[in-house]
């Protein structure tokens, strides 16, 4: 086994360490789309620990940032010059996220010695998620400040969903098209649409479920013009007794994801049946996405910070086996999610 495999533990076991829900999605993947989905996975896991690591000022993670994007696309770069292993950026409380930092050289070989059109595609999707990252940190006051930073419009939510998520829909599709001959005549453009859309489904489904915690690091996701049209501030959101009068605009920007996972929808049923592995990795998302925002929509601490609303570990394995058939037909998987939306819907 060469230190250029990628069913080796340099990628497989640290996928497993950093998210046990997408190695769960990833595993199941045709093993040829796998590799560069996954190793895009971790170089963006590992630039958003260099984001999010209270150990360094926010002023010098830009400036890390804006150095891992450089390597990204220039060769020449030595990694360890860019990102050194100093002890300001070890992560303190976790871990698998170190272990992550530490094989950021070796990630950055296997990108290095990718085919042609995976590389391109891994780079450009990466590069564009840690411009989202990096507008994170310029767009929103540093955490230990005490203030609030908002987004100001839905358009611009949309725009920061699509730096942070949607993107990777377009990387979905390409990678598809590009490794697999079943789907070679997809109409790319469509796609693409749809493939963004989808992101931006799970984006805003991790957005709504974050507020609690986002606020008080600083960060409103939720647009001030929203917020100001129900008489509320982002301030307002720190208090877990708001939810009654946000409860406006938890409603709005549920209906906003609906809309995206309308498109993730299409985007299943327009692939093959035939590529059975592939449209599960797409369907577990799905389904627990939509199964979280019921439980958000049906629960009446939304805005408190020590109520993680999520769906169980048990409901996401029974999930799993059930959605076996929907693998082979669009039939029960559109019944399913048609249950799941009217649940929504009927808690608005």
């Amino acid at each position: 086994m060469t230190s250029l495999d990628y069913s080796s533990d340099i990628s497989a076991g640290l996928l497993k360490g950093v998210s046990r829900s997408f190695y769960l999605t990833i595993r199941v993947l045709p093993r040829p789309v796998r590799k560069p989905i996954q190793l895009a996975y971790l170089l963006a896991r590992a630039a958003d620990t260099i984001a999010d690591t209270d150990a360094i000022p926010s002023a010098n993670r830009l400036g890390q940032l804006e150095r891992f994007r450089a390597r990204l696309s220039d060769r020449s770069i030595e990694l360890p010059t860019v990102l050194s292993a100093s002890p300001e950026l070890q992560v303190r409380h976790d871990e698998p996220e170190t272990e992550l930092l530490q094989a950021l050289p070796r990630l950055f070989v296997l990108l290095d010695n990718l085919p042609e059109d995976d590389h391109r595609n891994v780079q450009k999707t990466v590069d564009t998620l840690v411009r989202g990252m990096e507008f994170d940190l310029t767009t929103f006051p540093a955490p230990e400040s005490g203030r609030i930073g908002a987004l100001d419009t839905l358009d611009g939510l949309d725009r920061y969903a699509y730096l942070v998520a949607g993107c990777v829909g377009e990387f979905w599709t390409d990678v598809m098209i590009s490794h697999d001959p079943t789907i070679r005549n997809w109409d790319r453009d469509r796609m693409v649409d749809l493939g963004v859309r989808f992101g931006k489904a799970l984006q805003m489904t991790n957005i709504i479920r974050d507020v609690p915690r986002d606020v008080r690091a600083g960060r409103c996701y939720v647009p001030r013009e929203m917020l100001e049209s129900v008489g509320l501030t982002p301030e307002a959101l720190l208090s877990p007794d708001a939810c009654g009068a946000a409860r406006p605009v938890l409603t709005d920007l549920v209906r906003h994801a609906l809309d995206f996972y309308v498109s993730a929808e299409e985007y299943i049923q327009a692939t093959p049946r035939r590529c059975a592995r592939l449209r599960l990795a797409m369907i577990w998302p799905v389904l627990i996405g939509l199964a979280t925002l019921d439980q958000l929509m049906r629960s009446p601490s939304w805005l408190d910070p020590d109520m993680r609303i999520r769906v169980s570990r048990p409901w996401i394995y029974g999930m799993m086996v059930r959605s076996v058939p929907c693998a082979w037909s669009n039939a029960p998987f559109t019944s399913w999610t048609r249950r799941l939306r009217a649940r929504i819907e009927d808690s608005m």
